[in-house]
């Protein structure tokens, strides 16, 4: 026959193993939220066992101390907590610049962590960060992590937003993305309005995402033209120079060789510039992503344009909303880009 007891501690331990809220440990201890606040920020004017009702249930909880008598006493940690994969990347630094300023005029602070590709050190930072007793969270998901655990968070009250890429797996989260195959297409047809009918593309090796996202554009667009699905001229590189050389030069050994170039991403394009220099060659070309360089090449870069500060603000925005207790359905928001027409992507085919 079961135990009794322990089938009534139950629900203390499913307490436990969740972040315990002000609420928790008031309830544990049988005091006023105000005295958990005073006994945590180490106040005085507490009763001797009062202090030690609380403590206890502190540890009990396994609480979080940080910025404790604040999160106490106001419900808020005055801090959201922001993931991406490469802080270097300048996408990602003009993603946080979005969020911060949003943040900053609430007067709240965004902590901000990389992460590697690595799934399973990206979620030790994430649990890490988690302790910090957020307001809310934005994520870049590294592809691969298993974040099935943001679902407790999620259920115990954190608001998160995804951003760039939906986590893997079942968990529903708001999500702020670019349209990736519509502005695939929208190169795909650029290409094609200025001559071109054999048009490669370059897609990144890493990224799955966003990588599958814009090859998608990229066949959505040639059957929006009528033109036919050559796998032959889409190539999967890592973002480096000679792996560009290398494919550019097999698909010269075409039959029918590209007279145009889509890059799925900017590390790409800057990948596939050295490479064209390199050989000593020049095809017409339009890249995802706009970067600081693109002006002064020669000739100057034709782009897909996002704009990584809107989507940080949108992120943000979407966040704020969920922690001044919106509800509703988790949302889906898609920004679109834009075409910036600089030279590389008007040049003509020209045949050797």
């Amino acid at each position: 026959m079961p135990d009794r007891t322990a089938m009534e501690d139950v629900p203390t331990l499913d307490a436990a193993r969740r972040r315990a809220t002000m609420k928790d440990v008031a309830a544990r201890a049988g005091v006023g939220l105000s005295t958990v606040s005073r006994v945590v920020a180490g106040k005085g004017g507490v009763a001797p066992a009062k202090v030690r009702a609380v403590e206890r249930a502190v540890r009990e909880l396994n609480f979080s101390r940080n910025d404790s008598a604040h999160t106490l006493r106001t419900g808020s940690s005055a801090t959201i907590g922001m993931v991406v994969t490469n802080i270097s990347d300048p996408f990602f630094s003009a993603l946080i610049k979005g969020v911060e300023e949003q943040a900053r005029a609430r007067d709240l602070v965004v902590l901000v962590a990389s992460v590697t590709d690595e799934p399973a050190e990206a979620e030790r930072v994430i649990r890490r960060l988690l302790r910090r007793s957020l307001d809310g969270l934005i994520l870049v998901a590294p592809e691969g992590a298993d974040l099935a655990f943001l679902t407790n968070e999620k259920r115990d009250g954190t608001p998160i937003v995804f951003v760039d890429q939906p986590p893997d797996g079942p968990l529903a989260a708001d999500l702020v993305v670019v349209d990736n195959e519509g502005g695939a297409a929208t190169a795909v047809r650029h290409l094609y309005e200025a001559g071109h009918r054999r048009i490669a593309c370059f897609a990144h090796a890493s990224g799955r995402y966003t990588s599958a996202r814009r090859e998608a554009g990229y066949y959505l667009g040639l059957r929006e033209l009528g033109l036919p699905h050559d796998r032959a001229l889409v190539v999967s590189v890592d973002d480096d120079v000679n792996a560009c050389a290398e494919a550019l030069l097999e698909l010269a050994r075409l039959s029918e060789p590209p007279t145009a170039v889509f890059s799925t991403n900017g590390r790409t394009t800057r990948a596939l510039l050295g490479a064209q220099r390199l050989l000593g060659s020049q095809l017409a070309l339009v890249g995802f992503d706009d970067f600081d360089l693109a002006e002064l090449m020669v000739p100057p870069t034709t782009t897909i344009a996002q704009d990584p500060v809107a989507i940080g603000t949108a992120a943000a925005d979407l966040l704020l909303s969920r922690i001044d207790g919106r509800g509703g359905p988790t949302q889906r928001i898609i920004l679109g880009t834009r075409l910036v027409e600089r030279g590389s992507g008007e040049m003509p085919p020209h045949h050797d």
